[in-house]
């Protein structure tokens, strides 16, 4: 089992980029396996996540070729995709399973996706029921609740959905599903979630319209080849922005990060606490807004978080948690029961290895109590196999006193392979001999 080791940090210093946007290569895979033409994903994330949605479609007859950074889709259209020969396997990717079975729903053969053991624990009925309401024939486990999933795709018929929770996965889905159906779908969230989906349909030609919290798509339309260039991910600049706000002293700037107005939550949150966070020469990009990032260290006061903007910040909850933890005064998140259903239980795994670090912290039914601005000690922790938690646990140990391990980070190659050495250098090249040092991750 691999583990990772932190000790107290001196200031973080310098200039960083961040993998490439997991959300935005997901989806850049998916529509441009299902688009007539030749498509270019330029910087798209080779992480387990994506690697697994790459996997898919090739099960399914598309060829994909990568150089140098550069996925390379021959498209065969809407109707292009052939039946697997096997089960399709998306490993640990919740993004991958739900956007695929809305894909497969309306196809003209049988298919059957599963999971590790993470994946066949998550619930699916969220997407399965609306699909079936569709006229998608789909089983599995627990009533279609729980994977392996199979489905026998047949003709969809359009659907007026109201979603009873702002999910990102869920609405793909249906979208993706949609682009078969007969006559024009509308669906309508509670509260606005991430809309890539939306933004990279519209990018390679669907007939789609948002307005608000309400998206509409008409079926059987034509999607062209485009060329997409994917931006760095902003989940994973998380790290980087609490971290140069929590230590003293920091100062870093993080190049080319995609800042969607429904994913950059975390950036309102910490200035709402009081941190120094600026935005330097924005831009669009492949329908997306891009920006370079600026933090430098600030004191953090503790404030509620709850309602609107839960959906644009739900990622970054446990990283967020932990600038609470360093926050004077108290901080109370709510409206994130959503944190339940993700790799792990996100509200009880960070408050039980919070707590071994000396955080102060209450676990309610939709978040989290933090009680902020008390001493931290470095202490053993898991990350319970969810790639966020060890990120976030590997960044509060930076401000704790001692050193705290952190057990079982394989797992943070699921989104940020090279985590480790990004870190690093933000201290390493800077020539100091002490203050973080993370040590070689090893077998156990």
């Amino acid at each position: 089992m691999q583990s990772l080791t932190v000790k107290k940090s001196g200031a973080l210093k310098g200039e960083i980029t961040v993998p490439s946007d997991k959300s935005i290569t997901h989806r850049a895979i998916i529509i441009g396996s299902i688009a007539n033409g030749a498509s270019e994903v330029k910087g798209y994330l080779p992480s387990e996540d994506c690697l697994n949605t790459l996997k898919a479609m090739r099960c399914m007859g598309v060829d994909i070729t990568e150089k140098g950074g550069l996925l390379a889709i021959k498209g065969g259209g809407l109707y292009g995709l052939k039946e697997p020969g096997d089960v399709i396997d998306v490993g640990n990717s919740g993004t991958s399973i739900r956007l695929l079975m809305g894909l497969l729903a309306p196809q003209s053969f049988f298919s059957v996706i599963t999971g590790d053991p993470s994946i066949r624990r998550r619930p699916m009925m969220r997407v399965v029921g609306p699909l079936r309401i569709m006229g998608a024939q789909i089983n599995g486990r627990n009533e279609g609740n729980l994977a392996p999933i199979s489905i026998s795709g047949r003709r969809l018929s359009r659907i007026n959905y109201a979603m009873p929770v702002a999910s990102a996965q869920v609405k793909s889905a249906l979208l993706l599903a949609g682009l078969y159906a007969d006559g024009k779908g509308q669906i309508t969230e509670p509260i606005r979630s991430r809309d890539h989906t939306e933004r990279m349909l519209s990018f390679f030609g669907a007939k789609i319209a948002v307005s608000g919290s309400f998206v509409s798509i008409e079926g059987h339309g034509v999607l062209g080849a485009q060329k997409v260039e994917v931006p760095g991910d902003i989940s994973s600049a998380a790290f980087f922005i609490v971290a140069a706000t929590i230590i003293d002293g920091s100062e870093i700037l993080i190049k080319g990060v995609g800042i969607n107005p429904t994913r950059n939550g975390l950036l309102d949150i910490l200035r709402e606490m009081g941190a120094d966070v600026r935005l330097e020469n924005e831009r669009m990009s492949s329908g997306e807004p891009v920006s370079d990032i600026y933090v430098r260290s600030s004191r953090l006061k503790g404030i509620e978080i709850k309602g609107e903007i839960i959906p644009r910040v739900i990622d970054e909850i446990p990283i967020l948690s932990v600038a609470a933890a360093m926050a004077e005064g108290e901080t109370v998140i709510r409206d994130a029961g959503e944190l339940r259903v993700k790799e792990t239980d996100r509200i009880l795994t960070m408050v039980t290895e919070l707590r071994r670090i000396g955080v102060s912290l209450e676990e309610m039914p939709d978040g989290l109590r933090i009680a902020g601005g008390r001493p931290m000690f470095g202490a053993a922790c898991s990350s319970h196999g969810d790639h966020r938690v060890a990120m976030s646990l590997a960044i509060a140990g930076l401000a704790a006193e001692g050193e705290t391990t952190v057990e079982d980070t394989e797992c943070i190659n699921t989104s940020f392979p090279g985590f480790k050495e990004t870190l690093r250098s933000l201290v390493d090249t800077h020539g100091l001999t002490r203050g973080y040092l993370p040590s070689e991750q090893s077998e156990r």
